[in-house]
């Protein structure tokens, strides 16, 4: 397999199926996180890689993709530790977005947000915990898709916090990313409830530009055809930097619960970023968790409340295309700040999202993202599916069928 675009940790590791189902035939690549039988991951870090054994045994995601007919074929890069959004790995290099190759891939799924793009697979795993698939998805234009938290078995995945780890699929074409649901969810009820309302959330349209945000919202034309009645409405009434300053709290405070044991004894070498970001995680007050916690429990009925079971929010995925490679780490970190008020209103919650690829005016990737209520994974899935048929129809501008 060619890996003209340093996707891949291992390009040339293979698992062949183990049954037959709807994945027949199909390919797919993972996140260098998923534990493989035999197989040492790096997690982005060399010191990780240094310091822990192969793994025993596949992670059960990864065995239930086998078992209806996928086969494995490959193992994809990551920002060091899964804590970033850029993709720019400090020891390993950048891999390459073939849809903006001047561009960063975004990350940390950067690997497997590359890899899908190009089609070298047809379709790759993730992890999203702060964006990590949706992000990725937006700036390499593929559809991704992140599920209500705890749906999907996490077990054999490294962890970076773990009340907000999920694990995350990408493709280019949507039929596939809704069949991977339908192994990934098949534990789900099916539910045969349509949405009937889709809410522009307003504060996060003023964070695109003017030109991107008129793209985005020619999805409203269709939803007439779809009977759904449009709203705005604002989901963070105290402002969306305040939930992302929680998300943040959080994250940090179980970040490095997680890995401040290894960090302190290893001493791993980490780059510029990622460095300063987990020093910012030791220093954080871990009897302050009670407490956030309970503002999340807020946010996530707070939420639920608006949409209820027949209601989407509708938002950019993130606040413009991807920055271009090489930026200061400075205005690195206020995109990320912005970008982060965005994906923390599923993160907080535990929603599922999906983001949907659109082209701006300059061609370059920008995405349009679907929240519903917990545990509606298989219907936003199947409702997107039905949207995007209805946007290939009308040829819509700017979207990417």
């Amino acid at each position: 397999m060619n890996d003209d675009w340093n996707a891949f940790v291992e390009k040339d590791l293979s698992l062949e199926a183990t049954g037959t189902g709807i994945l027949n035939e199909f390919t797919f690549a993972v996140k260098d996180v998923f534990e493989i039988q035999h197989y040492q991951n790096t997690a982005g870090n060399p010191d990780w890689y240094r310091t822990h054994a192969p793994g025993e045994q596949h992670s059960p995601v990864i065995e239930v993709l086998l078992k209806n007919g996928a086969r494995l074929t490959g193992t994809t890069h990551t920002d060091e530790m899964m804590y970033s959004l850029n993709g720019e790995n400090f020891h390993y290099g950048t891999p390459v977005n073939p849809n903006a190759p001047e561009r960063i891939p975004g990350g940390s799924s950067s690997g497997s947000a590359v890899a899908a793009a190009a089609g070298i697979v047809n379709f790759t795993l993730g992890t999203d915990t702060g964006g990590s698939v949706r992000i990725p998805s937006s700036y390499c234009g593929v559809y991704g898709f992140r599920p209500t938290h705890g749906k999907v078995n996490m077990e054999g995945v490294i962890p970076l916090a773990k009340s907000f780890d999920t694990v995350g699929w990408m493709s280019k074409d949507i039929n596939t990313l809704g069949k991977v649901g339908e192994v990934l969810l098949s534990q789900e009820a099916p539910t045969h409830v349509p949405f009937s309302h889709v809410f522009f959330e307003e504060e996060s349209w003023t964070f695109i530009d003017e030109e991107s945000k008129n793209i985005l919202l020619q999805v409203a034309s269709v939803f007439e055809e779809m009977q759904v009645i449009k709203k705005s409405v604002k989901v963070a009434p105290e402002g969306l930097s305040l939930w992302a300053d929680l998300f943040r709290s959080i994250q940090g405070i179980e970040i490095w619960k997680e890995h401040g044991s290894w960090i302190e004894s290893e001493k791993p070498a980490f780059g510029p970023g990622i460095a300063e970001r987990f020093i910012w995680t030791s220093t954080l007050d871990q009897e302050e968790l009670n407490a956030l916690m309970k503002k999340r429990a807020k946010i996530r009925q707070h939420v639920s409340n608006i949409l209820k079971d027949k209601g989407l929010l509708v938002i950019p995925t993130s606040p413009a295309e991807a920055p271009v490679r090489n930026l200061p780490g400075e205005q690195l970190e206020q995109h990320r700040t912005k970008t982060m008020q965005l994906t923390c209103i599923a993160g907080l919650a535990g929603f599922p999202q999906i983001t949907i690829p659109f082209k701006n005016k300059h061609g370059l990737p920008i995405g349009l993202s679907f929240i519903s209520n917990q545990h509606q994974d298989l219907q936003l899935l199947k409702w997107v599916d039905s949207l995007v048929k209805l946007l290939s129809a009308k040829k819509i501008e700017g979207f990417e069928r």
